[in-house]
């Protein structure tokens, strides 16, 4: 329970950096930030693994590129389930999917979360 909660601390965190720098990327209210997070984390951990799996051929080809693209996706998917998360387009949403996995794996190692138990 102490990672997961590390871990949506950490994508906030992730969040919030990413609709600073990004200007495609608008949240609105702590709450939506609280729910994207956890969104995302689910979205991440469900669909994410079964669109890898459709599209590995693909990915394959580029030589692992595509994987961008599915993170893209994954962030757009969020935003367009929440109406209070607005990205303006593909490069904000590949962008904003960049920004939060930088900023989130840099708070998950500094704060101590351990994937391995």
């Amino acid at each position: 329970m102490r990672e997961f909660l590390i871990r949506v601390l950490c994508v906030i965190a992730g969040l919030w950096v990413a609709t600073h720098l990004i200007p495609g990327i608008h949240i609105e209210g702590t709450s939506t930030f609280i729910l994207a997070a956890v969104l995302l984390i689910v979205v991440n951990a469900l669909i994410r693994p079964v669109a890898i799996l459709l599209t590995l051929p693909l990915t394959l080809l580029t030589l692992g590129l595509f994987i961008f693209v599915i993170n893209a996706a994954m962030f757009g998917l969020v935003a367009a389930l929440l109406d209070g998360m607005t990205v303006s387009g593909f490069f904000s949403a590949l962008f904003g999917a960049i920004v939060v996995g930088l900023v989130s794996l840099a708070g998950m190692s500094l704060l101590g979360a351990d994937e391995r138990r």
